[in-house]
């Protein structure tokens, strides 16, 4: 699994009519051909790869990581406090091209990625469980062409991979 989080003041996500599914609620119409599907205010913006081989379990340490992150400042302007002290939202974003590999040639390789039906499936079970946890979360859509607005807070990025989380599996 890999995550780039964003520390964010707000951050927003629009795709095309056409990628929306039936049973996806729309939460504003920004244009005739593009609908705002996820919209936040302070807090983190996760671009979120499923690899090859991640399961539910690897999902559960990924995301006791990110929500325990202590990156927002405390009344000293020191990074000491979480989401969860901040009251702050997620916006979760599906990003398979984290995964790319472009040690050979210069087309990059996906192969590390895992299929998109399972990886769907990770991509829903990591976000329902950070709604267990988190009063906000919003989405984009899996697979839809999405078009990712933010303004930064710092700005603030943090890199989480299968290097920083070895021992941990």
């Amino acid at each position: 699994m890999k995550l780039v989080i964003q520390r964010v003041l707000s951050a927003s996500v629009e795709v095309p009519k056409e990628d929306i599914p039936e049973r996806r609620e729309k939460t504003g119409v920004l244009t005739e051909e593009k609908v705002e599907v996820g919209s936040i205010g302070h807090g983190l913006l996760v671009f979120l790869g499923v690899g090859r081989d991640d399961t539910e379990q690897t999902a559960d340490l990924y995301i006791d990581k990110l929500l325990k992150l202590r990156i927002f400042a405390d009344d000293n302007g020191r990074t000491n406090r979480s989401l969860a002290d901040v009251s702050g939202e997620l916006l979760i974003i599906s990003q398979f091209t984290l995964y790319a590999d472009c040690r050979h040639g210069n087309r990059p390789s996906f192969t590390d990625a895992k299929d998109a039906e399972k990886a769907n499936q990770l991509y829903e079970y990591f976000v329902k469980r950070c709604r267990q946890q988190v009063k906000k979360v919003e989405t984009g859509i899996f697979g839809a062409d999405m078009k990712v607005s933010l303004v930064n807070d710092g700005p603030f990025t943090i890199v989480l991979d299968e290097a920083l989380m070895k021992g941990k599996m």
